[in-house]
């Protein structure tokens, strides 16, 4: 998904003496790869449950896997991120490009999405049987904003609250520069984001939380999918990126204690993950108060744990090359918007011949994986090219003024 869309190697190795690499020129790394795949596969289960068997069939991961959209969050963070600071960290030998920038996210992201919203219009019937919303808020990256459940296409929610991030963050990191922040403001001011965002989710669980509230139903408008309360997920990873471009000397003892954070992550990730199933929501009672205000804190939190891991060289996670996770990671964003119109037409086709629970999945997951493939090698591989090849860099040699890099 929910993607710095980037694929998981775009972490971006940065030479004192040399502009940027761009991500296409970077090595992979084995421990992103895992967690991308983590994360679409959780997804993928989640949504298994949802839309195809109405039941849980991965078990507690069937609930608990609505969690693979906080890890695609913190991987963005931490991957745009990075890609942003690394320049700046030059000490202003180098300036930020915008045009690049958003030019490079457009070429990544919007083509196949542009792909998969054409279908959903053109054969709305085949490809789920409801009403999605307007075209102009898929388009304007705001579908997300008061979406009700169950419309076509509802799970592009999660692309417009990132394709939001896309656009702030690099207007707030060049505004930084500008006005020539220290490094402290920027811990301030991402510890004041984490407030923000938890205290909105406290008066918004106030009035749509709780069954006794009356309005219950719009949690997940108002809540859930609603970018004031999900875009502090960013944030975890966007410290990371800052840790580690920023300050060096505390960055390298954490990178030399890669299975110590592995293992506290671990444990982290698996408490979260109880507590998604036990408490996000209770009958009787609603959706539970401390998830709400801190659990989707929490649990990015709890995967960045794990990102941070993946980076260290001393962890299973980064030198441990998981079969499959390299490819699955390639084509996860194909598989994110893809997937749930895979299980309507296949779980309808495996319902009228009624056909078993076990080989319903396994047509699912198969086919799953083969429109995934070919919308990536089809349709985003060709546009990464173009991108590499007409913005190859996100920065620029020699320092140039903020506005004229925007008249560029």
């Amino acid at each position: 998904m929910h993607c710095a869309r980037n694929s998981a190697h775009s972490q971006t190795i940065i030479q004192r003496s040399t502009i940027p690499s761009t991500p296409m020129m970077t090595s992979r790394s084995n421990g992103l790869d895992t967690l991308r795949t983590c994360a679409i596969v959780l997804v993928f289960m989640n949504h298994y449950m949802a839309f195809v068997s109405v039941e849980p069939t991965f078990g507690w991961f069937s609930s608990a896997g609505q969690m693979g959209v906080d890890l695609f969050f913190v991987l963005s963070g931490y991957l745009i991120g990075n890609q942003l600071f690394a320049g700046i960290a030059h000490q202003g030998k180098i300036s930020i490009s915008l045009t690049a920038f958003y030019a490079r996210r457009a070429l990544r992201t919007w083509p196949v999405f542009w792909v998969v919203l054409a279908a959903y219009f053109i054969f709305p019937t085949a490809m789920g049987g409801r009403e999605p919303p307007a075209l102009w808020r898929f388009l304007t990256f705001t579908q997300n904003y008061q979406l009700q459940p169950g419309t076509a296409f509802s799970h592009a929610w999660s692309l417009c609250i990132e394709e939001q991030f896309y656009l702030v963050l690099p207007l707030l990191a060049l505004l930084a520069v500008r006005v020539g922040s220290r490094k402290s403001q920027a811990w301030t001011l991402l510890a004041s984001l984490v407030c923000i965002g938890i205290g909105a989710r406290i008066v918004l669980w106030l009035q749509y939380g709780g069954e006794d509230a009356g309005n219950i139903n719009s949690y997940y408008p108002n809540i859930y999918y609603a970018t004031l309360c999900r875009f502090d997920e960013f944030l975890p990873g966007i410290a990371i990126a800052l840790l580690k471009n920023f300050h060096p000397a505390l960055w390298q003892p954490i990178q030399t204690r890669g299975r110590q954070t592995l293992a506290i992550g671990l444990i982290a990730v698996a408490a979260m993950t109880y507590g998604t199933n036990v408490y996000f929501y209770q009958d009787g009672y609603g959706y539970g108060f401390l998830m709400t205000a801190f659990g989707y804190s929490l649990s990015a939190t709890a995967f960045a744990l794990l990102v941070m891991s993946a980076l260290s060289q001393t962890s299973p996670l980064h030198y441990v090359r998981i079969p499959g996770a390299y490819t699955i990671a390639l084509w996860s964003y194909s598989i994110y918007l893809s997937h749930k119109a895979i299980f309507y037409i296949i779980g309808k086709q495996a319902k009228a011949i009624s056909l078993d629970p076990s080989l319903r999945l396994l047509a699912i997951t198969v086919c799953t994986l083969l429109v995934g493939a070919s919308l990536y090698y089809l349709i985003e591989a060709p546009f990464m090219r173009i991108r590499d090849r007409r913005f190859p860099h996100l920065f620029s040699a020699s320092r140039r003024s903020i506005d004229a890099q925007v008249a560029r």
